[in-house]
């Protein structure tokens, strides 16, 4: 693992730095229904059924709205682009939906819950990969398409958001400080 991907692995295992992630920079609806005290970190390393093993970075799961329904939090860190990461990502959200199923883990209506798969990208050069498993299918038709895989993850290319909009100077986060951090500092 590279350098910069260990030591954000390191940096986001904390419950606010998360927090300041997801409160800073996903401006969705859904964020706002997030009960951030019930942040807790969630095993990410798996067996696969042919007995291999996976591991993600980090996953977090939260509160979601008035139900316990959890909002598994899947962020991956990448130092490189990495041209089929949307099936690397379908493959780390089924891995942990195989697992959620086998600890029995669902929701009080006995189904998956939600996950949110996201990249966090702080490679020198921008992002152009799909963001999608459906992109990197050849197109098709005549009712095929229904059965083609559709998973979008998440990206935050830290170079992108410092070179492009910045980060907001009223940002006051974690989250907000190491990206600035990291753009004095030229590890970008």
């Amino acid at each position: 693992m590279p350098q910069h991907d260990s030591s954000y692995k390191q940096f986001f295992s904390h419950p606010q730095m998360v927090k300041d992630l997801i409160t800073g920079f996903i401006h969705q609806d859904w964020v706002k229904e997030l009960d951030f005290d019930t942040l807790e970190s969630v095993k990410s390393s798996f067996i696969t059924d042919d007995l291999r093993e996976r591991e993600d970075d980090v996953i977090w799961r939260v509160r979601w709205g008035k139900e316990w329904i959890y909002v598994y939090l899947l962020i991956e860190f990448q130092s490189s682009e990495n041209k089929f990461m949307a099936v690397r990502m379908m493959n780390y959200v089924f891995l942990l939906y195989q697992d959620l199923i086998k600890q029995q883990q669902l929701t009080r209506k006995k189904r998956l819950p939600p996950v949110f798969p996201i990249v966090l990208y702080n490679g020198k050069k921008r992002w152009r990969a799909a963001q999608n498993v459906l992109d990197l299918l050849e197109p098709v038709s005549g009712g095929l398409e229904k059965y083609c895989p559709s998973m979008p993850y998440l990206l935050l290319d830290q170079g992108a958001i410092i070179d492009g909009e910045g980060v907001p100077a009223e940002l006051q986060n974690l989250a907000a400080a190491l990206f600035r951090t990291c753009l004095r500092s030229q590890i970008l």
